[in-house]
């Protein structure tokens, strides 16, 4: 093996751990990602019920557009 070959490796494998450091360093603790977790939208019942009317509103709205030849995006600029 040549030096230039293992100067290469080395600091290939120095860079690699350099990165998985600063990972480590900057994501979450076991504690943080549960209080994270725990603040999602999805874990209020209310909130989540929330989302599924509003994610079905606009389903349908695509459903709509689907089924017309009409350009529904310059009618709804008109009405502003």
């Amino acid at each position: 093996m040549s030096l230039r070959t293992l100067l290469s490796s080395s600091a290939l494998i120095a860079m690699l751990g350099l990165g998985y450091g600063m990972w480590a360093l900057i994501s979450p603790g076991e504690e943080r990602r549960r209080e994270l977790v725990k603040n999602l939208p999805e874990s209020n019942p209310l909130r989540m019920d929330e989302t599924r009317k509003r994610n079905a509103l606009v389903m349908q709205a695509l459903k709509d557009a689907a089924e017309t030849d009409e350009n529904i995006a310059s009618r709804m600029g008109r009405h502003r």
